[in-house]
């Protein structure tokens, strides 16, 4: 797939967070048609981030869209993925949790020796045992009954279809772009807003851990 290729002249991708795990992952696990299907399924292993360009959808401010399965090992050709701190956002839609957002740092090398680079991915997954939680009740979650989970998902996914833990788990969807310089690109979300307060937290970690004191 080529840059642009499956948008027409003067469409911009932006999706939110919750766009690409409800309207695009939740469908594509469940073996739903995406409409429009224009996200590439791509092998992480072979691919490093400058080569996306060729093969993922190209978003506004060159964010660069792609499902790959999930693994452990994020290994290219020249480098490596490696998660930034140990919390994950969790994704709402409708007061409901539907997916995690995970952070990630592309270095050239092999671990643990890589050379942090300015590229930055965030992998979206689907609740890990697949099933929704309600956050309406106070801020507390809880899973959602059976009955009331066969309620939702008309909503969220417009089909009867159910997603079983194995398959959900399988798929990811990710956005990759290149931070410029010192500073993160802005995200542009619903509301136009930039990088998450935990995404800020994240990075500030990250580049913590790789300070050294003297001894």
């Amino acid at each position: 797939m080529g840059e642009g290729s499956s948008l027409p002249p003067g469409f911009q991708f932006f999706p939110s967070d919750e766009e690409l795990v409800v309207h695009f992952l939740h469908r594509k696990a469940a073996l739903l048609p995406c409409h429009p299907d224009i996200i590439p399924t791509i092998d992480l292993h072979h691919c490093d981030p400058w080569d996306l360009g060729g093969e993922a959808l190209q978003g506004g401010n060159r964010h660069w869209y792609f499902f790959t399965h999930t693994t452990q090992n994020r290994a290219t050709a020249n480098g490596y993925w490696h998660a930034v701190g140990t919390d994950h956002e969790t994704i709402a839609s409708s007061c409901v949790d539907v997916g995690v957002k995970k952070t990630l740092r592309y270095y050239l090398g092999e671990a643990p020796e890589g050379v942090k680079t300015n590229w930055l991915m965030h992998e979206y997954h689907l609740l890990d045992d697949g099933v929704l939680h309600s956050t309406g009740d106070g801020g507390r979650r809880k899973k959602v009954s059976d009955s009331a989970q066969a309620m939702q998902e008309p909503r969220l996914v417009h089909s009867t279809a159910t997603v079983t833990v194995q398959e959900s788990n399988r798929w990811v969807v990710c956005r990759v772009y290149e931070s410029s310089g010192g500073s993160q690109t802005s995200f542009h979300d619903d509301g136009g807003s930039e990088l998450s307060c935990l995404d800020e937290v994240f990075l500030s970690l990250d580049d913590i851990d790789e300070i050294s004191l003297p001894n």
